[in-house]
């Protein structure tokens, strides 16, 4: 089971931490990643991270503002965003393959 939090909403430029939480089996092994999806579009990925290796990739309109990382010990992954535009808006979820999503989080950045 995977549980984000830490949306809301901000001001243009502004930032936030998303955390997701995974419950039952550990991180330590899995790529998670992090998705969005704004009203009217489609889903799409944002970042992941492969936690054992710690490598990690970004869509390219996040490059430089987004962080992703793990902390196995609370067996949690979290997106740090930095310089947010209200562009970003959307419901983010994280999700480990093949089929487990979290219930995702709002987004909100205000112009």
């Amino acid at each position: 089971q995977l549980v984000e939090s830490g949306g809301g909403l901000v001001q243009r430029g502004g930032s936030l931490t998303l955390s997701c939480a995974a419950s039952g089996d550990r991180i330590d092994d899995y790529a998670i990643g992090w998705f969005r999806q704004a009203p009217g579009k489609e889903r799409e990925g944002v970042s992941c991270i492969t936690v054992g290796s710690n490598r990690s990739s970004y869509k390219d309109s996040v490059k430089g503002r987004f962080t992703i990382s793990s902390d196995n010990a609370k067996n949690t992954v979290s997106l740090q965003m930095n310089s947010l535009k209200p562009e970003d808006t959307a419901v983010y979820q994280c999700h480990v393959p093949p089929d487990s999503w979290g219930q995702g989080t709002q987004v909100t950045v205000s112009s």
